[in-house]
């Protein structure tokens, strides 16, 4: 039985299609991370950042690994991994996919807007249908 997963996913959450066969699951997490400040909003030379400001970028970027690690076990056992989303989260978890010795997994990483949850299953079930 060929297991295929395929996931949207942002910074705030990951919808996951799994498909297996004739039977597919469509499952939801949330990550809990969020950035603390509209001084995030743009990009910061460090030198700049004050102790607590570095502390909640740590504490935003410790949320983003427990929301990842979360993601890639929920699709451990698929055989390939398709990644569609609208910002940086989907090349972050590439790499973490890379990173952890699963990378050769993924058939594709797609920059895609929102979209609902049968708007994402229909592209998962059109990507593997290929």
């Amino acid at each position: 039985m060929t297991m295929q997963a395929g996931l949207w996913i942002d910074h705030r959450k990951a919808v996951i299609v799994m498909v297996s066969d004739e039977v597919e699951t469509t499952k939801s997490i949330e990550s809990n991370a969020e950035r603390i400040g509209a001084e995030h909003s743009g990009a910061l030379d460090e030198s700049h950042l004050s102790k607590a400001e570095d502390a909640r970028e740590r504490h935003f970027d410790g949320q983003l690994n427990k929301f990842y690690d979360e993601v890639i076990g929920c699709v451990r056992e698929a055989e390939e991994v398709f990644i569609i989303g609208p910002g940086e989260a989907k090349g972050e978890l590439k790499a973490r996919f890379e990173r952890g010795g699963l990378g050769d997994r993924i058939v594709g990483v797609e920059t895609v807007d929102k979209l609902t949850g049968p708007q994402i299953a229909a592209k998962v079930r059109a990507r593997f249908a290929q």
